[in-house]
């Protein structure tokens, strides 16, 4: 489904993975549930909208739509860095197992984009619009 802004008509989906620092098995209980949480809130304030996510013990799974005025690098910094800051003032055994970092997120992330037509259809629509509008029923006459 297409969404809509001031001048713009878009759809863009992305599918976005990223680690704990080390693989730590640090997303369970109480902290999966405020990261969860998190990854939410800063989805929202960047009019983002989580079509669905997955969270195992040392990494994030998420699938996004996102406005076009937003950028995968600045989302995810975003939601990498706020978290993992307001994780580390909130849970004290967090501080300790990453003593010295500070940091609670591996260094970058996957991501892939998601839409509802392959590579290959887009191409044969630009390769054959001349062919489409030569097709086109709506004549104009030289009369």
């Amino acid at each position: 489904m297409y969404k809509k802004s001031a001048h713009t008509t878009y759809d863009l989906k992305y599918h976005i993975i990223w680690c704990a620092k080390y693989r730590y098995r640090v997303l369970t209980g109480e902290v999966a549930n405020r990261v969860r949480d998190l990854i939410r809130e800063i989805c929202v304030s960047n009019y983002v909208e989580i079509i669905s996510g997955s969270m195992s013990p040392d990494h994030v799974h998420i699938l996004v739509s996102s406005p076009p005025n937003l950028s995968i690098s600045k989302l995810m910094q975003y939601v990498k860095g706020k978290s993992s800051r307001k994780m580390m003032m909130e849970f004290d055994h967090l501080k300790k197992k990453y003593w010295g970092q500070h940091i609670l997120w591996a260094r970058g992330y996957f991501v892939t984009t998601v839409g509802n037509v392959n590579e290959q259809q887009v191409q044969e629509y630009i390769e054959n619009q001349e062919l489409h509008h030569q097709n086109d029923n709506f004549s104009i006459s030289n009369c």
